[in-house]
């Protein structure tokens, strides 16, 4: 008797485990969170390689893929590779795949959602180094994945999102993005794009080099007259050099005024306009360049392994096709550089790879110049870029940015989850991926080597040093070489950085001071200033007009018969 009721005991017991086994599967099946992404035949009739994306905003404001991807502010979007997807095909994102800032789709709060999907198209290109890879070919929009023409978007759908029950979202790419209306030229502003010989047989394919020129006063009345010319480095855009403007805006209120000085005494684009075109300011051509790269929108203005030779395209094919077109004065006197955080980092970079080239730079709170502080990272001795040990058991975490305030608004893991999001193999288009591509070397697969593992952060060391030995750490690259070219930069940097950037880009800064107050045989004579106190990124201690007479008058010290009017 007593062994009857416990095989029943049993048999009940193993049906309980069963019908919970069951009602844990079911639950599992009726809680599947996915979105599923196709494209009809009509829109586009061949596969496509690329990045499908999933946006999820509760604002309708704007369309959630202008909202998505931003580290400072960003709505949750998820991002899988596709390889040749065919027309009609579905493309399936669900909570395996990763997101930011939320982590996984089933992380989600139930809620009303504006959705929408974008596929950002994919190139197979064939290097010149033998490596087929298929990367996203920029479109003239600076590597805006977003806003990038021939890109697929689908319409936005309001929805209702609960991960705890489920949901099966299909949303069907049925618009191309149109290509970029690129602004009429004017009397002042003038743009050029060429063809480069050297970047198209390294790619194997077109690649053009753009730039967006400021003219002086009289440069059509004067036929005769040549100008000196202030290249400004920085990221991809089409407007004018300086802010220029010649539409008339509300002036700037007195509230205004403060707000800016308490950060910067640089001017708003307007008032720097009246200075340009007054009868007394110094005659010269203010340029920016156009050069993305299918890694960022620029490539840092250096050859690169994986970008390809920009350095000399830059200075070889684009200033001499700019010098001969609009009456540059083709000396290296008559050269001088500027520009700010990527700009910063590019203009100073210029000046030292090119010493004899240009006659000066004006770096404004550049990108990192020491890799012993590659943001926070000594990435010559620390093991991981997002950690830092404290102790047998403790870890600090690494930030990424902070306010002038002193509080961290970005880690650097949340950074490189970002990154891993946007795309895979250094594809995001982002900072930490547009340093791997202009400093690093080619992985075996063709893509940039990463200095960090995107997930773990684990530091690559003998990435470091590639870096460092090719002469990306400007620091360690005027170290190792200011026997030979200390003579052709003395008097030649200048360099500006507030004392709480925002990035802490004034931490490498210091290092790279320390280096040109010593330096020896001879004296280096460059200048540095910091913005105190807590003066964040972006500051600068000069007007965007009086920086071009300092550089008018650099010019008119230095060359020998050459004299930009005061």
């Amino acid at each position: 008797m007593k062994i009857h009721i416990k095989r029943s005991l049993l048999i009940a017991a193993v049906a309980v485990v069963c019908l919970s086994l069951w009602a844990l599967r079911s639950s599992q099946a009726a809680a599947e969170t996915k979105f599923e992404i196709s494209f009809p035949a009509s829109l586009n009739g061949e596969p496509i390689t690329g990045r499908v994306f999933v946006m999820i905003s509760k604002n309708a404001g704007a369309e959630p893929r202008f909202q998505a991807g931003s580290y400072n502010a960003s709505v949750p979007f998820y991002g899988l590779d596709v390889n040749a997807l065919k027309p009609g095909e579905n493309a399936v994102i669900d909570a395996s795949v990763l997101g930011y800032p939320v982590e996984s789709l089933s992380q989600l709060p139930a809620g009303e959602y504006y959705v929408q999907a974008l596929l950002n198209v994919y190139t197979q290109v064939h290097r010149k180094d033998g490596h087929k890879i298929w990367v996203h070919w920029d479109q003239w929009e600076g590597q805006q994945w977003n806003r990038s023409p021939g890109n697929l978007v689908s319409e936005v759908q309001r929805v209702q999102l609960n991960p705890a029950a489920g949901f099966n979202v299909k949303l069907s790419l049925t618009k191309k993005i149109p290509p970029v209306v690129v602004p009429p030229d004017t009397e002042w502003v003038k743009r050029v794009k060429i063809q480069s010989k050297m970047l198209s047989e390294f790619w194997g394919r077109p690649v053009y080099l753009g730039a967006t020129l400021l003219l002086p006063k009289g440069f059509d009345q004067n036929p005769n007259q040549k100008y000196p010319a202030i290249y400004i480095q920085g990221h991809f855009g089409l407007n004018p050099p300086f802010g220029f403007t010649t539409r008339t805006v509300p002036p700037e209120t007195e509230e205004q005024r403060k707000t800016r000085l308490a950060r910067s005494a640089r001017e708003p684009g307007p008032e720097f306009s009246k200075a340009w075109m007054s009868d007394d300011f110094p005659r010269m051509v203010a340029i920016t360049f156009q050069h993305p790269t299918p890694y960022y929108d620029d490539s840092y203005a250096v050859n690169s392994a994986n970008n390809g030779p920009y350095g000399d395209a830059l200075t070889q094919e684009l200033i001499p096709y700019l010098e001969e077109k609009f009456r540059l004065v083709a000396k290296p006197e008559a050269r001088v550089l500027t520009g700010g955080s990527t700009g910063g980092w590019e203009s100073l970079a210029l000046q030292i790879f090119h010493p004899k080239f240009f006659n000066g730079v004006w770096s404004l709170y550049p990108d990192p110049v020491d890799f012993r502080y590659y943001q926070m990272s000594d990435v010559y001795k620390d093991d991981n870029a997002f950690e830092v040990p404290a102790g047998d058991w403790a870890k600090l975490i690494r930030p990424l940015s902070r306010n002038a305030d002193g509080q961290v608004t970005l880690t650097m893991r949340e950074m490189c989850r970002l990154e891993a999001v946007l795309g895979s193999n250094v594809r995001s288009g982002q900072q930490i991926a547009a340093w791997d591509a202009a400093y690093g070397p080619v992985g075996k697969d063709g893509y940039p080597r990463p200095i960090w593992d995107r997930l773990t952060g684990k530091i690559d060391r003998e990435v470091a040093l590639y870096m460092r030995d090719n002469g990306y750490d400007l620091r360690y690259n005027l170290e190792k070489n200011w026997s030979k070219i200390g003579n052709d930069l003395v008097g030649k940097i200048h360099v500006y950085c507030g004392d709480m950037d925002n990035y802490y880009l004034n931490l490498a800064v210091y290092h790279l001071e320390d280096f040109l107050k010593a330096a020896n045989n001879p004296k280096s004579e460059a200048v540095f200033e910091y913005g105190r106190p807590m003066k964040p990124h972006g500051w600068q201690p000069f007007t965007n007009a009086e920086l071009v007479r300092m550089m008018a008058a650099r010019i008119n010290k230095t060359s020998s018969g050459l004299v930009v009017m005061k």
